[in-house]
């Protein structure tokens, strides 16, 4: 994996991110809240921007984390960092057996597996009531101290820097995966598989293995979500969350990190303030401020940001 050296324009970005919940005390929790999407977002863009595997069921593996991490704290122990580990773990595993479907027939078929897994098992959580707390959601969850010092106030400082540094930690992380050379190579595979499998790429084996680590970020996305709400319910599989994510990357752009932390940003603020200047209509308006951007401000805006740097 070869080393490459952090921008300074985002050095100073992340510093200030950092800030926020101190600058911003009565917005933590919103600011934790768009932290874990922004993370749940990159990890779609690593197999969507910088691999080609189209996904509308991605939140399977944002519930799996979250009822992972939820029904760890709850019945074996409630150490914050464990139940991560927990979450990433069961959702890689997901990943990895879930890759091996999505390997097979075109985008369409992929799309159509990765949604109907999210259905399975927002249907499983639904019936297997006495373990997830079914329709009611599994409530009850309560997490210790962060590193064993910190504990979860209920102004949600706590939440917003846990989520923030883990979420750095994620992004740094990303930015060595994705500059590395299996980062160019899943490239050149969402570019043209074929030429890549002529060259010796293995593509299949890359492909699960970025689907694998894809899965496991948002399952750690998905923990999070549950230990910083202290609650599980079926909306983390709910298809309107996928949608949303992807959305996001719309708004972001794909194919480099920012576009998911940028599109959550976005998103959750428009999000915001049109559902409490009109609370009825506020799909609407936002389903025209993103026909707006596909129709006039996507070559101006996004492209310039999204294309000619990919990593």
């Amino acid at each position: 994996m070869t080393a490459s050296k952090p921008n300074g324009w985002e050095f100073v970005v992340w510093m200030l991110l950092l800030c926020l919940p101190a600058l911003m005390p009565t917005h933590a929790l919103l600011i934790s809240e768009i932290t874990i999407i922004a993370l749940f977002a990159m990890s779609l863009d690593l197999i969507l921007g910088y691999s080609g595997i189209v996904s509308l069921g991605h939140a399977a593996f944002f519930g799996m984390g979250a009822y992972s991490a939820a029904l760890f704290a709850k019945h074996i122990h409630p150490d914050p960092l464990l139940g991560l580990a927990i979450a990433t773990a069961v959702s890689a595993l997901l990943g990895a057996v879930c890759s091996l479907g999505v390997l097979r027939g075109s985008d369409l078929t992929r799309l159509m597996v990765t949604l109907g897994v999210a259905l399975i098992l927002q249907e499983l959580a639904n019936k297997l009531d006495f373990i997830t707390g079914g329709a009611d959601g599994l409530q009850g969850v309560i997490m210790g101290p962060v590193l064993g010092r910190f504990e979860f106030d209920l102004m949600g400082q706590t939440a917003a820097w846990y989520a923030l540094v883990v979420t750095l930690f994620v992004f740094v992380l990303l930015r060595q995966v994705v500059r590395s050379p299996f980062g160019f190579s899943l490239q050149t595979i969402r570019d043209n598989a074929l030429r890549a499998q002529a060259i010796g790429i293995p593509v299949n084996a890359r492909l699960i293995a970025v689907y694998t680590l894809a899965a496991a970020l948002a399952g750690l996305a998905g923990g999070l979500q549950a230990q910083t709400s202290g609650f599980a319910s079926l909306d983390v599989f709910g298809f309107d969350r996928s949608a949303d994510v992807l959305l996001m990357l719309v708004i972001g752009g794909t194919g480099w990190l920012w576009g998911g932390i940028i599109g959550a940003v976005v998103f959750k603020s428009l999000h915001s303030v049109i559902s409490a200047w009109t609370p009825q209509y506020w799909t609407f308006w936002l389903g025209l401020f993103l026909v707006l951007l596909m129709l006039v401000g996507r070559e101006r805006l996004i492209r310039p940001w999204t294309w000619g740097r990919r990593t």
